[in-house]
């Protein structure tokens, strides 16, 4: 019996109480650093430290790429950049709001290739940003799909 209620709740109830995934759109800001090798820049989270690339929610007035600079300048500073193309891919988590409640994140992510950074941004004094290879960023975030994204840059 209780397999039975089991399979009830996890097919017939809960969907009801899933919403659908929120959107959020990224900045994968990249530059050529040393030797021509490709670099990309981390920051870190303000709740946790974890590492991440800049994102946030879309902002009226702005298309998606658009809002992912706005991102990448308040988040990490990027003072110039320009989105190479469309998403370079998506990658989901689940993000904790304000109320406590999770919820599940869609992330539209763009590439960005960096010429400039200012060392005085909106946020600077809760972040910290670091340059790393693609592969070594692969290793430093948690989200799988990111994770992929990185390596296949």
């Amino acid at each position: 019996m209780t397999t039975a209620m089991l399979r009830t709740w996890t097919d017939y109830v809960l969907p009801f109480f899933r919403r659908p995934a929120r959107l959020q759109v990224a900045a994968l800001c990249y530059r050529q650093g040393k030797a021509g090798k490709k670099e990309v820049l981390l920051i870190t989270s303000r709740g946790t430290g974890r590492w991440i690339i800049p994102k946030g929610w879309p902002i009226d007035g702005k298309d998606a790429a658009g809002a992912a600079l706005q991102e990448a300048w308040e988040e990490a500073g990027v003072r110039s950049g320009r989105v190479i193309s469309g998403a370079v891919g998506v990658f989901s988590y689940e993000k904790e709001l304000s109320t406590g409640l999770p919820v599940q994140v869609e992330t539209l992510v763009f590439a960005v290739e960096v010429s400039k950074l200012d060392a005085d941004y909106p946020e600077v004094t809760e972040r910290r940003r670091k340059w790393v290879s693609p592969m070594k960023a692969a290793n430093m975030v948690q989200e799988p799909e990111l994770r992929q994204i990185l390596r296949d840059m």
